[in-house]
């Protein structure tokens, strides 16, 4: 009893300190997401500016909702998602190297600027925005300015949710494109400043237009570097490092990489497995023909096809169903069968088979109210007006809405599951005859809808699909981990790996050069946690074993190498240090034989010589060579300053050691335009003009830490 009291007496004391333990406990979970590592808050760097996990993560979350208004999807895949990621960071990092050197230059882009490319409407970015005439098919300035007018007096308060949704994605994408346009902006500025600064002009023009046009045809000899085997070629330590140093700054690496080796684990269903898929599609099949809810029975299937209450075209169905459309049977049912493309057993129902417009006109009026009672009078009223003559226009705008005429396709709606009301209103869009007006009820709320025109009428199909794919079952799965488990616990070395991976059944796979960067390890999904475990690890080691892909991969990695930042270590190189010096010692070797040669018939004697004739040689590519199955640069260089008839001297190639004579020259048809020529060479160099960012990426000191946290 005592006790209790000194409880009862300390109550708030207590309350306090279990309350301290409670959000201790759980910011220490949420600090997890944000600083798996310690002192580490940061998503990445560039030139010494941080971008915080935070920040990144609103940057994704906008890009999504970017994304998601571009391609009309309310979800995106885990490969979209994946792509939403590098391309928010790509962007940032791109905007911020750039607007350091504009900033240095003193380039911007001034409203002005950015509002008559606007109202000019030509800029590719303005074509990715909703507010593209689809009459016309270009950007239509007063649209936009329309929208942003009813989106600056709307009153949120007096219209549906779903409208007030719309219109601030929809204020937000223009946001969004907005300042992508100005950032595009900038960057054509900054490019154009480069490109200025590498001026073409008649004298290049000429030569590059004689370069281009002018064709040699030779005739030739070859010895192959193959003529001489490696043994006898010596290639000593000294070699290797001084070719080393001389190719240094090729080695540079800009981030730390890992080398890794992985044993990858899919797990695939047994012969059981796939009997009982078989049997369960034959038994919902025998189903199938006896239900009429289709949208409960299709679920209850499990089957990867919704259905949907609206028909769709062919092209809208699995290309196995579509193909059997013409066997359908009396009773409307067919299968169940196999389809391997897929590997999945199926068995299909046609439910109905109609003429409808594939696009539709309408526009409509949502009336919205305080009760049901009032909403459905309100809506009487609105319908009445409408039908006796008043403009749909003017009355929409009383509601918040322009009431003005659009058109919607089946790409719409068509490869989702659409059924419930929604299903009623798109039905109703593709019953309702032309020019007649109609008050629908969905949820909550009326639509005065009015279609105002119909085009390409097809055949569409409402189709009942159950598609099962063969997939492993649990005991499948439990058999395929306790032997990886067994394997894993046992090998806890890259040695052991290296050493039992083959005599236990599996296969170790290398992996060279993997950055933080990569979004998967050995391309599968759902492996961040093994990516970080990669980049905390000490070379040697060995990974514990981790479930990922969708639950089908079974995968351990073993770190064998840390590839620092900087200069790559001469070993990593050294195999191909070693076969440049083969090519460049056996070419001095065939070359001083060769010394003194004057003819092609000397050349030809030498052991293992071919001979070639090759014609249309231009300076401006390199020539293809059959006989070595070689691209040599180098013939095309000699080809163009050697005299008809002349032979040239032994010419060091990547296949081998070429005598070449020239046999013809002539010039193609083409004739010499100064001007054209001069602006294809401008052209020209604004491609080199627009490799300015992985320039400035190589200048600049940029971290990549996004694996830490997504």
């Amino acid at each position: 009893m005592a006790t209790l009291q000194k409880i009862r007496n300390r109550g708030p004391l207590v309350v306090l300190v279990v309350g301290l333990a409670l959000f201790a406990f759980v910011a220490g979970d949420v600090w997890k997401v944000f600083q798996p590592h310690q002192n580490s808050q940061d998503a990445g760097k560039v030139n010494g500016k941080t971008l915080s996990a935070m920040d990144y993560q609103q940057m994704v979350e906008e890009y999504t909702n970017i994304a998601q208004m571009r391609y009309g999807m309310t979800s995106l895949s885990d490969e979209m998602m994946t792509n939403v990621k590098d391309q928010a960071w790509q962007t940032y990092v791109n905007n911020q190297l750039l607007q350091a050197e504009a900033e240095k230059l003193g380039l911007q882009v001034t409203d002005a600027e950015l509002q008559y490319v606007i109202n000019n409407g030509a800029h590719p970015l303005l074509m990715q925005t909703p507010f593209v005439n689809q009459q016309t098919g270009r950007f239509d300035k007063d649209m936009l300015k329309m929208f942003l007018a009813e989106y600056a007096k709307m009153n949120p308060a007096q219209l549906p949710a779903e409208t007030v949704e719309y219109y601030t994605k929809m204020a937000n994408y223009w946001k969004y494109t907005e300042q992508a346009l100005k950032d595009a902006l900038l960057a054509e500025k900054y490019q154009n400043l480069l490109t200025k600064s590498i001026i073409s002009n008649p004298v290049s023009a000429e030569m590059s237009f004689k370069g281009r046009t002018e064709e040699t045809e030779v005739s030739l000899v070859a010895v192959p570097y193959s003529s001489i085997a490696d043994k006898d070629v010596e290639i000593t330590d000294k070699d290797l490092k001084a070719l080393y140093d001389k190719k240094k700054e090729q080695y540079k690496q800009l981030v730390e990489t890992r080398n890794v080796k992985y044993v990858d684990v899919k797990i695939l269903p047994s012969d059981a497995d796939r009997q009982a898929v078989q049997k369960d599609v034959t038994e919902f099949a025998g189903q199938l023909r006896e239900t009429t809810d289709y949208v409960a029975f299709v679920r209850s299937t499990n089957s990867v096809v919704p259905f949907s209450e609206v028909p769709v075209s062919e092209k809208a169905l699995p290309n196995d169903v579509a193909l059997r459309l013409d066997s359908v049977a009396a009773t409307g049912v067919v299968g169940p069968y196999y389809n391997q493309a897929d590997d999945s057993y199926n068995v299909f129902k046609v439910i109905e088979n109609v003429n409808v417009a594939d696009s539709v006109q309408f526009r409509q009026i949502q009336v919205a109210a305080a009760t049901a009672e009032k909403t459905e009078a309100l809506a009487d009223s609105v319908f009445q007006a409408i039908k006796a003559g008043a403009n749909f226009e003017e009355v929409a705008k009383k509601y918040g809405q322009t009431g003005t005429a659009s058109w919607i396709s089946s790409q719409a709606w068509e490869g989702s599951a659409v059924d419930g009301e929604s299903a009623v209103y798109i039905n109703k869009l593709l019953s309702q005859p032309v020019n007649e007006l109609t008050k629908l009820k969905v949820g909550q709320v009326y639509v005065i809808l009015d279609v105002l025109a119909k085009k390409n009428v097809q055949n569409k199909y409402k189709v009942a699909i159950v598609k099962l794919p063969v997939t492993f079952s649990k005991e499948t799965y439990n058999k395929a981990y306790n032997a990886f488990s067994q394997f894993v616990a046992q090998n806890t070395t890259l040695q052991d790996l290296e050493k039992n991976a083959e005599n236990s059944g599996y296969t170790l796979i290398p992996r060279e050069d993997m950055s933080s960067a990569d979004n998967y390890v050995a391309g599968i999904r759902s492996t961040k946690e093994a990516l970080r475990w990669i980049f905390g690890a000490k070379e040697g080691q060995v990974s514990p074993l981790y479930e990922c892909g969708d639950n089908d991969h079974l995968l351990v990695v073993a770190l064998e190498k840390v590839n620092k930042k900087g200069y790559r270590d001469m070993a990593l190189v050294k195999e191909e240090l070693r076969a440049e010096l083969l090519r460049d010692k056996k070419a001095a070797l065939l070359m001083d034989k060769m010394k003194g040669f004057k003819t092609l018939a000397q050349a030809q004697g030498m052991k293992d010589a071919v001979n070639d004739t090759v014609k249309h040689i231009t300076f401006s590519a390199p020539a293809f060579i059959s006989v070595t199955r070689a691209s040599e640069p180098a013939i095309n260089g000699v080809a163009s300053k050697l005299a008809v008839n002349k032979v040239s001297a032994p010419i060091k190639g990547y296949a081998g050691v070429y005598m070449i004579q020239i046999l013809n020259r002539a010039k193609t048809a083409e004739t010499f335009d100064a001007k054209a020529e001069q602006y294809q060479q401008n052209m020209t160099n604004a491609r080199l003009a627009s490799q300015f960012i992985g320039d400035l990426y190589r200048k600049a000191n940029v971290e990549d830490k996004r694996y830490l946290f997504f």
